[in-house]
């Protein structure tokens, strides 16, 4: 497939891990690749909707600290705390807890930016600051990835979050959002990247939500946004849903990004990151040193599949070329959840009539970057269109306010076609939606209304998210969350071997105390 019109990138410089990046180089002059993991957020939230338990995080944390990895991604988005506490009736402050507990060694890292529910709009900074102070003094976040997926976020909300999550003591690091377009070219990219510069980030990091970007694009891109940089560290962020991300990977490595977002098995591959075994095998062969540990990985990735059968989750597997994906676009943890909302409704069969619909509504606004939220109303506006079987029937206000210019001037509603912009601007809805809300809202103001002087920062905040009380009573009604075994239960090694006939009994001694368990269809 076209990958995009290239454009010319500026500055080309060397590569990370060159002679003139002496920074990056171990004793034996080995350049060393760093692993940031993915499986506890966006591993399961591309492949199991978000429905990883805390058990299963509990169970193999401390390992996961010991691994080796740069930093570990961890969930603190708003849609997992629903997603916590309204499907599995789990306590998400008792599953922050532990996740910090667990793992003091390694920096963790939280997915968000200027809101706490990606889909809303204008979430009081009151209530924003609230909650990452809150979540920096768990010690469950250690380092913030910041989403800049226009250029309105970078001039309107940077310039007031970075100062925040700095000053609750929390490193920053920007996303550039890649995707294809006719706008989205590689001078795109240079500009944008130059534009982050002056927050001084920690990092900046490519999203590849899609798992769109090939070797080739590759090639011009990453050197363009190191050579932009400034200095700055890049990271590298992909999914597999192509078939392409561990090619990429490689490739990237040989072009200097040093620093790569893996997952481990059974929640790597499928739409999610690349499984960190196999690229760290493959950079050691390529002449790379790492410090991951990949007998404790293989330990951990065998028991999270072990969890995951017994739940009768999925288990990633790598994909064929899917060049689909090119067309529309839709990112894999969305297309998971998608998948997961039209089996609710019955509906599941139409899934691939909404991927289709997708392409023309992307089209229709202007196409905006297919990450969240603005990929979340592009799919949920084509499954209205689809289950109405007419097109904008029914226009969700997200869609208007695209319309409107809220998501800014790089949204891409500078592109749409006039008639329908006029079309959707005419509807009474849009002339409510101008009424932006107010984001200086008094937290002492939110906690009257929420449950009065007296309601805890972490109850305030849950019913925030929750918008009241009555899903997070019947999450505390339904009692304490599953466990999981940290090793292989006992049990289940017994249930396994007497599937064998050939096993006849098995025998498990401790001190003097002696259990033996004989197979009955084991032949005599």
């Amino acid at each position: 497939m076209p990958d995009g019109a290239r454009g010319g990138h500026l500055r080309a410089g060397p590569p990370a891990g060159h002679p003139e990046r002496p920074d990056i180089l171990n004793e034996n002059n080995a350049v060393n690749v760093d692993f940031i993991d993915t499986t506890f957020r966006d591993g399961h939230q591309s492949l199991w909707a978000f429905g990883m338990r805390s058990g299963m995080m509990e169970a193999v944390a401390e390992d996961m600290d010991n691994a080796g990895f740069k930093a570990i991604e961890v969930p603190i988005l708003g849609i997992f705390i629903k997603k916590c506490i309204r499907d599995l009736k789990e306590d998400y402050w008792e599953l922050a807890r532990v996740l910090a507990r667990k793992m003091p060694r390694t920096p963790k890292v939280g997915l968000g930016g200027a809101f706490i529910l990606p889909f809303e709009l204008g979430t009081p900074r009151s209530v924003i600051e609230l909650y990452y102070r809150h979540l920096a003094e768990l010690g469950v976040v250690d380092r913030m990835q910041v989403t800049c997926n226009t250029l309105d976020q970078i001039k309107r909300a940077l310039p007031w979050i970075v100062p925040m999550l700095r000053g609750v003591g929390l490193e920053v690091v920007l996303a550039l959002s890649y995707t294809i377009s006719p706008r989205h070219t590689d001078a795109y990219y240079a500009e944008t990247t130059r534009r982050l510069l002056p927050f001084k980030p920690d990092a900046i990091y490519l999203k590849d939500q899609g798992g769109l970007l090939t070797v080739d694009r590759a090639r011009t891109l990453l050197p363009t946004i190191v050579a932009n940089a400034d200095g700055i560290p890049v990271e590298l962020h992909s999914h597999c849903t192509t078939g392409q991300a561990e090619m990429v990977y490689l490739e990237a490595m040989r072009l200097g990004i040093s620093t790569l977002h893996t997952a481990v098995p059974p929640l790597a591959n499928g739409p999610s990151q690349p499984s960190v075994l196999n690229v760290a095998r493959n950079a050691r062969i390529l002449g790379y040193s790492t410090s991951v540990d990949d007998a404790l990985l293989q330990s951990v990735s065998e028991r999270l599949t072990a969890f995951a059968r017994a739940d009768g989750m999925p288990i990633g597997a790598p994909l064929e070329h899917d060049a689909a994906q090119y067309v529309h676009q839709v990112p894999g943890g969305v297309i998971s959840n998608l998948k997961y909302q039209l089996a609710e409704l019955g509906i599941q069969d139409r899934l691939d009539e909404v991927l289709e619909e997708c392409v023309q509504v992307r089209k229709d606004l202007g196409y905006p970057i297919m990450i969240t939220p603005l990929s979340q109303y592009v799919v949920t506006q084509a499954a209205i269109n689809v289950a109405k079987g007419e097109r904008y029937k029914l226009v969700i206000d997200e869609v208007l306010l695209h319309a409107l210019g809220v998501f800014g001037e790089d949204s891409g509603y500078t592109w749409m076609d006039q008639d329908l912009r006029d079309r959707f601007l005419s509807l009474p809805r849009a002339e409510e939606l101008k009424k932006r809300p107010n984001m200086d809202v008094p937290l002492e103001d939110i906690r009257e209304k929420l449950g009065g002087p007296d309601l805890s920062d972490e109850e305030l905040l849950l019913r925030y998210v929750m918008k009241g009380d009555q899903e997070i009573r019947a999450m505390r009604a339904a009692g304490p969350p599953r466990r999981y075994h940290a090793g292989l239960p006992l049990a289940g090694l017994v249930e396994e071997l007497g599937k064998h006939k050939g096993v006849r009994y098995v025998q498990v001694q401790r001190g003097g105390d002696q259990l033996v368990v004989r197979n009955r269809s084991s032949a005599v």
